[in-house]
């Protein structure tokens, strides 16, 4: 069990997790600019570009030490000896809230193992933004960074959201995008979603659709930027079913049906894998869920 008090009188101490914005500059807010000229350390993703926030807001008195992904194990013991110094170490990454798909969240239970106390400069966050903006529900949602690249891996974590009954909230790359969005779109049926890109900047752009109408749209253009994809969950593509469906049915009413059609077709000379897919992506639901409920009812009719 662990407990803290976070502050010592008015001002942050120890490990200080700070904010930084996703591409307008005029998003950081007076705490954080405090707190980034009265640390005695600032820990940076890219030094290059924290340099270049902090002669923004003419800010030259802390110093600025490296720390990311690839170097994080030989930096703990430093950072560590700072925080037991009593030293003020701000944690930022290159845009956004830190410990957030990077290393800092490693550094928070470290320095809590060496007593140090841990806080929070919040600010601007590129999921949560994209999140807001995308129209899809925002009650309930899950964050899962980047998909793995390629393999199998790739296919189980794909595999795994088709059930998820909260809005996705996914990272891509420019050059992976498209093929995301492709995946998606095979696995979990044409489910509603919405793609952000350049957050917060002059050209930022939110292109809300269906997966398919997604993957039209990107064929035509060039993905430049990174992006963010939001993707409405299992149990949200049901209810809109049963919102403009007949005469709001049941859950199971409505599945059974759907396999009525999987099984109609396949009796057409349609193969099970076929059937499926349409099926699912006419009504956009999880191409999972349809096969696992046609297959339990093949079971219990034999």
């Amino acid at each position: 069990m662990d407990s803290q008090f976070s502050f010592d009188g008015p001002r942050e101490r120890g490990l200080v997790l700070v904010a930084t914005p996703i591409g307008n500059l005029e998003d950081i807010s007076a705490r954080a600019l405090r707190v980034l000229g009265e640390a005695d350390v600032i820990l940076a993703e890219d030094t290059r570009r924290t340099r270049q926030l902090l002669a923004h807001f003419q800010i030259s008195g802390p110093r600025l030490v490296s720390y990311h992904e690839h170097n994080r194990i030989q930096r703990e013991p430093d950072v560590l000896n700072w925080l037991k110094e009593g030293k003020l170490v701000a944690l930022v990454t290159d845009a956004g809230m830190p410990a957030i798909s990077d290393p800092g969240a490693d550094l928070v239970r470290l320095a809590r193992n060496v007593g140090a106390p841990v806080t929070v400069v919040p600010g601007p966050s590129a999921a949560l933004a994209a999140l807001v903006i995308s129209g899809l529900p925002t009650d309930r949602f899950v964050f899962l960074g980047f998909l793995p690249r390629s393999g199998r891996a790739r296919e189980e974590e794909i595999a795994r959201l088709a059930g998820y009954p909260e809005t996705i909230i996914l990272y891509e790359a420019p050059h992976r995008v498209i093929r995301t969005v492709r995946d998606l779109a095979r696995v979990l049926g044409n489910r509603r979603a919405a793609a952000v890109r350049e957050l917060t900047k002059r050209y930022e752009q939110v292109v809300r659709g269906t997966l398919g109408e997604l993957i039209g749209w990107l064929e035509g253009e060039e993905p430049k930027g990174e992006w963010v994809l939001i993707v409405e969950g299992a149990v949200s593509a049901l209810n809109e079913h049963h919102m403009f469906g007949e005469g709001g049915s049941s859950g199971e009413d409505d599945m059974n049906r759907w396999c009525e059609e999987v099984t109609r077709q396949v009796a057409e000379g349609v193969s099970v894998r076929d059937a499926i897919r349409e099926t699912a992506q006419r009504h956009r639901i999880s191409r999972r869920a349809l096969y696992q409920a046609y297959l339990k009812r093949a079971e219990g009719n034999g």
